[in-house]
This record gives structure tokens, C-alpha cells and sequence, in this order.
């Protein structure tokens, strides 16, 4: 396996012997006058939004619900408030234009949040999977610009570039937020993620937020499970997920499900 990492940028890497979950808290203040938001936009309109008050106790949180709730305007906030681009990346790393891979709506509730961190620490990632191809391109030229080899994940296949991404991005300490790293992943390499997010655990040293569509990788054990839904966030169990039940009837009942998915 590959190990070159290429430092992030920005603020000095301080490590902490205090573990995860790093962010404790983050809110939306019911702010009034100046510093209230327009409620009236998205996604201040959203009733999630505006009453989002989520905790994290574990070093795992994993965010679930369907399309259109709200889960990668309220990743990118997380990592605005945190100090990543929206668009992807470590701290201080602009590996793509702003533009072109985010809104500004999320950056404009990330700017509003606030955050309970014990401590807040500088080092981590915002992986989006609609720029990682940008985002290993950067690291690459900029182990070139520096003389050095860089980690060249476009080399293997999509799927084996996001394992060796995740390798070696979450290897040290640090708070991550993953949207839907599941993308390229098939089954199997998904069981290998898991591995990856249990070796986190066991290290003790990482905090993880990640919103997912697999049930697979919402079976983390020893993971806080949450579900996205039109006027909030609650705890939920695997098997009480529609993606779950879902999943199930189809493995039961392949041929019948999709008949009556598609009818």
C-alpha cells in the first residue's frame, strides 16, 4: 500500500491525547436582527434546518435519509464551520473551484453554525465524490511540484482509488467527513471500508461523519445511526431504515420487488 501523504495546508498540525468525537455539538442559533438568517431561503426554509441541534457521542456518526433531505448541504456546512472547502479537501486546500462543486447556500449555513469542540482540530478531510478525481489530480501535481512521487490513485481503477484514498487520508488524526464514499465502491470493496472505519474506532483517534445509501456500510458496529427526515434527525436502527427494509425484499424477493418497483 501506497503511504505518500502530501501535508495539508494552512493551519499548524497540533496532535491531542483527548479522544474522539473531537466536534461535540453543532447547532443553528435562533438568531434575531443582523445576525439572523433569512429564513425564507434554502436551506434556512428547510424544517431541519432551522431546528438542527445534532449531538455526537461516538467517533462514528452516520447520516441516512433519502434524496432531497439534506444530507450534502448539511456535510458541506459541517466542513465550512470546520475549516475545509465545501468543495473538497484538507484545510486550506482549494484543489477545486467553488463553483463548480458546491452551492453557495451551503457555505452561507456553515458560516452560521455553531460548534461545541473538545478540542478543534485542524487535521482531516471533506471527501465529496464528484471531486475526487480533481482532488487526486492536485495531490499528484503538487508531489510533482515538489520533486517527489506523487500517490498516483487515478492509476487504478475508480473504486481502487477510493480505497487507497481512504487508506491513506484517514490514517492519522483527525476529524473526516465522507459524502456517500460508497460511489465507486462495489460490495466487497465496501466490507473493505468497513475495516478501514472499525480500525478508526479501535485507534481511537478519528472522528467520522458520513452520510450514506448503503446498508452495508450503516452496519458499522458501535456507530451513532442517524435518520435525515423532513422536520428533523433521530436515532434509528439498521433495520428500521428504508433503505434496509428495501434491500431485504429485494434479496427475498428479487423478481416480485422489481416488478413492483417498476409497474
Amino acid at each position: 500500500m501506497r503511504r505518500y501523504i502530501v501535508p495539508a495546508m494552512g493551519s499548524k498540525q497540533r496532535s491531542t491525547s483527548l479522544p474522539p468525537p473531537f466536534l461535540k455539538r453543532i447547532w443553528l442559533p435562533n438568531a434575531d436582527g443582523q445576525d439572523a438568517p433569512d429564513w425564507a431561503s434554502y436551506p434556512f426554509s428547510l424544517p431541519l434546518i432551522r431546528g438542527l441541534d445534532l449531538q455526537f457521542d461516538k467517533p462514528v456518526t452516520i447520516l441516512v435519509g433519502d434524496n432531497g433531505t439534506g444530507k450534502s448541504t448539511l456535510l458541506e456546512a459541517l466542513a465550512h464551520h470546520a475549516g475545509f472547502s465545501d468543495a473538497g479537501g484538507a484545510q486550506g486546500m482549494r484543489a477545486v473551484g467553488h463553483g463548480r462543486a458546491s452551492a453557495s447556500d451551503a457555505g452561507s449555513l456553515g458560516a452560521k453554525l455553531r460548534g461545541s469542540w473538545l478540542p478543534q482540530v485542524k487535521q482531516g478531510w471533506f471527501f465529496r465524490a464528484e471531486t475526487f478525481f480533481s482532488v487526486a489530480r492536485y495531490l499528484d501535481e503538487a508531489a510533482m511540484d515538489a520533486g517527489e512521487a506523487g500517490p498516483n490513485y487515478l492509476a487504478a481503477s475508480h473504486g481502487e482509488g477510493f480505497v487507497d484514498f481512504f487508506e491513506e487520508r484517514m490514517s492519522r488524526q483527525g476529524i473526516y467527513i465522507l459524502d456517500e464514499p460508497e460511489a465507486a465502491l462495489s460490495p466487497q470493496k465496501q466490507f473493505e471500508f468497513l475495516k478501514l472505519l472499525r480500525r478508526i474506532q479501535y485507534a481511537n483517534n478519528a472522528q467520522v461523519i458520513m452520510a450514506t445509501h448503503s446498508p452495508i456500510l450503516m452496519a458499522l458496529p458501535d456507530a451513532a445511526l442517524w435518520q435525515m427526515e423532513q422536520f428533523g434527525m433521530r436515532p434509528v436502527a439498521l433495520e428500521d431504515t428504508a433503505h434496509f427494509r428495501l434491500y431485504r425484499e429485494f434479496a427475498l424477493y428479487p423478481h416480485e420487488t422489481v416488478e413492483a418497483m417498476i409497474e
